[in-house]
């Protein structure tokens, strides 16, 4: 299932928790060699999980983690600000209606289905909070899946080349893209929403964008 946890309440899951952290740097570090911090526990954490981001994260049925993401909204620091300025070509992405989405990460034994819940945890919470779009660096491997999700983000900036090439966009979940997404999680936009639901303590309520 998706939870929806923002780091304050991490410690109410310490084995998903533990287990992200060190899936992170499975991937970001032992895999892609990004010159990233991991800790003598093998957690890959960083100053912005210390600002109280909202996780989206697939918990698997044993309670371990199956991927995640990372959201801040853009009207306090962000990676892209700090570390990523020169792609804005000048441009300001400041708002609360703007979020910024970080540390997509998969589980080294994943389903496929894994990628397919995250795009539609972004889709749900985008819905939920009435957000108008995320802001995110990427590189070539994340962008097969933005376009088998149907989420290519508009790109504002890039640089480098081939494999070196980052960039960075803008998107959102558009209605049609939920469709096709709950179809490859195998499941319904009730239960999407249900989850959601769950996750923020309320009671259970019909989606805004409803999907038949």
């Amino acid at each position: 299932m998706l939870r929806y946890v923002y780091a304050d309440n991490l410690a109410q899951f310490p084995k998903l928790r533990d287990s992200m952290f060190r899936d992170r740097a499975k991937q970001f570090s032992d895999r892609l060699g990004w010159d990233v911090s991991v800790d003598a526990q093998g957690f890959e954490r960083d100053e912005y999980d210390a600002m109280n981001p909202l996780y989206v994260i697939w918990e698997r049925a044993d309670g371990l983690h199956g991927g995640s993401m990372r959201f801040l909204p853009t009207t306090g620091p962000t990676m892209v600000k700090d570390h990523f300025a020169h792609l804005l070509n000048g441009e300001q992405f400041e708002s609360g209606l703007i979020w910024e989405c970080t540390r997509f990460c998969l589980a080294p034994d994943a389903e496929r289905k894994v990628a397919a819940a995250l795009v539609l945890g972004a889709g749900e919470l985008m819905d939920r909070f009435c957000l108008v779009s995320y802001i995110g660096v990427f590189d070539p491997r994340m962008e097969r899946i933005y376009r088998l999700y149907g989420v290519t983000p508009h790109v504002v900036g890039a640089s480098g080349q081939g494999a070196d090439r980052i960039a960075l966009g803008l998107w959102g979940m558009k209605a049609n893209a939920f469709a096709p997404t709950l179809k490859r999680v195998g499941v319904t936009r009730q239960t999407s929403g249900r989850w959601f639901d769950i996750s923020f303590g309320q009671t259970t309520t019909q989606p805004l964008a409803e999907i038949a």
